[in-house]
């Protein structure tokens, strides 16, 4: 089980422009964590970092007090797993082709295909309700179940964290809240540790445990959503001013954006 998740005096550039610098950030266990921010804050560029894509330029990642860079592939692989934006599948590959590639990090010569990979797949296909799509092509189905695809191949590599860049990205809303109602189930039921950017300020407080806004190459404000979400953090990490309400529903921040369209005097 993994003890904790994170960042040491973190740098993160792309050539000579730093995109993150000097970020010291713990990572909440068991919980779902989202990442807001502006476009090109660095949201997905700390992702990538934490998931061991993107080498630091200085500082470090640390996975149980260890630097994640510093692990082997296999390692990091057995401890989390990541969903990058917009994947993409080989053409004619089935989902059950796709979701069996959660098991690779578990696969050596000495240690072929067994009969715990094979229950740990299906129960992956039962959790994300993509069981019934097992022998179509991932690139004949539509943007929801495609994504439940995805999701069910990261739930195949067994880990305790699972990151996913912007996972509704391209999705209706219907399909927005599908993916989402997923993920909160995994972390409820299976008490996986969730790590997602997305968009959406209301999406982000109704599902989040802990939000993170990510402003000016670092980290503005952290917490729960309901202590730390107002007007005043939407307009500077934002630059949007809106009024701040409760979701009469869930009972979480809600967002209302001011703008130039149509309003009722």
């Amino acid at each position: 089980m993994t003890e904790s998740l994170l960042t040491k005096s973190l740098t993160l550039s792309y050539g000579d422009s730093n995109i993150i610098e000097d970020l010291n950030l713990s990572i909440p266990l068991n919980e779902i964590t989202v990442l807001i921010g502006a476009n090109g804050c660095g949201k997905s560029t700390l992702l990538r970092s934490i998931a061991r894509l993107l080498k630091p330029k200085k500082g470090s990642v640390l996975l149980d007090g260890e630097d994640i860079f510093k692990l082997s592939t296999k390692q990091v692989a057995r401890n989390l797993s990541i969903l990058p934006q917009s994947p993409v599948a080989s053409e004619g590959l089935t989902v059950l082709q796709l979701v069996k590639q959660g098991r690779y990090p578990y696969q050596s010569w000495r240690q072929q295909w067994t009969e715990k990979d094979e229950e740990i797949v299906l129960n992956a296909l039962r959790a994300t309700g993509t069981e019934h799509l097992q022998d179509r092509p991932v690139d004949e189905l539509s943007g929801g179940q495609r994504q439940r695809a995805w999701i069910a191949m990261t739930l195949a590599q067994d880990t305790d964290i699972i990151l996913l860049d912007e996972p509704t990205t391209y999705l209706d809303l219907t399909h927005q809240i599908e993916v989402l109602d997923l993920l909160y189930e995994l972390n409820q039921q299976q008490k996986r540790t969730i790590i997602m950017v997305l968009h959406d300020i209301n999406l982000a407080c109704r599902y989040a445990d802990h939000i993170i806004t990510v402003r000016d190459r670092g980290v503005y404000r952290q917490g729960k959503p309901e202590e730390i979400m107002t007007t005043d953090l939407v307009s500077h990490v934002f630059d949007l001013d809106c009024q701040m309400t409760t979701d009469p529903i869930f009972g979480t921040p809600l967002c209302i954006p001011y703008g130039k369209g149509r309003r009722i005097s």
